[in-house]
């Protein structure tokens, strides 16, 4: 079958730090708050490391670095085990539960980008290092702002998460998406810009918005123009070392990025 279609048929967005929950906050106050009530104290660089990946992975990678894995042996007298981090897991769900409604705003300007898609002709997709029992709340809260995607994936619906390509494939699949070419993948951290890339479509990177930034919307307003270019030049870097086709400051940038993907599309490019 040749597929002639040059229009974009998905853009599939992330959740937290790229629709909603500017500066990514409500995992790291969750992971944070876990490993407090757990005797260790956590750096928000050490929560933020493993950012994208399902949270037990989160939370598996986190245990690794040596100076966790270090803490939990004095505190604990063991190494971490398969059994410790079953149990983590589920400690963790509440603190979750509580945190993602603290975090739900939309991001500025995600509705207009929203309608943008939607006049192209294009689909919403969505997916989440979230499992699906901890995001009902989200849904209803970004519904209530006006955002409702076509597709929702949750880690919890997949074999793999994160970069494995399964959760965007099976929004492909629910989105009846033809071809690969025409999809793009929109997230703040590296193993989502990695999903995307394994699964073969166009990907943005958000630098400002999400995790590598990690601010609120109304922290990052407050710094000057100096105080924001070394945090922004270093979400850049990060961003683009990912293999990143494009990198934005936020959601809001979007348009002009799919009117370029689109013109190239034109031309006969494939990601």
């Amino acid at each position: 079958m040749t597929n002639t279609n040059i229009q974009l048929q998905a853009v599939v967005f992330d959740w937290a730090g790229t629709t909603v929950d500017f500066g990514s906050r409500a995992p790291i106050l969750a992971f944070m708050a876990l490993f407090k009530d757990n005797k260790i104290e956590l750096t928000i660089e050490e929560a933020r490391a493993p950012m994208g990946l399902e949270k037990r992975d989160h939370i598996a990678a986190v245990l690794k670095m040596p100076r966790v894995a270090q803490l939990w042996k004095e505190i604990y007298g063991s190494e971490v085990t398969v059994a410790d981090i079953d149990r983590l897991y589920q400690d963790f769900i509440p603190y979750q539960l509580k945190s993602i409604p603290q975090c739900s705003a939309l991001i500025p300007g995600a509705l207009a980008v929203f309608d943008n898609i939607k006049q192209r002709g294009a689909k919403i997709g969505s997916n989440t290092g979230y499992a699906s029992m901890m995001i009902g709340q989200l849904i209803q809260d970004a519904a209530q702002q006006g955002y409702q995607p076509d597709c929702i994936i949750t880690a919890s619906d997949v074999k793999h998460g994160r970069p494995y390509p399964e959760m965007l494939w099976k929004n492909l699949i629910e989105l009846d998406v033809s071809d690969i070419k025409t999809v793009v993948k929109v997230d703040d951290t590296v193993v989502g810009i990695e999903e995307g890339l394994n699964a073969g479509c166009w990907t943005v990177g958000l630098a400002i918005s999400g995790n590598e930034v990690g601010l609120s919307f109304e922290e990052w307003q407050t710094l000057s123009a100096e105080q924001q270019q070394p945090l922004k030049d270093k979400a850049y870097a990060k961003m683009n070392q990912s293999g990143a086709h494009y990198v934005i400051d936020s959601i809001a940038d979007l348009p002009a990025v799919l009117d370029d993907i689109e013109r190239r599309l034109n031309q006969g490019e494939k990601p």
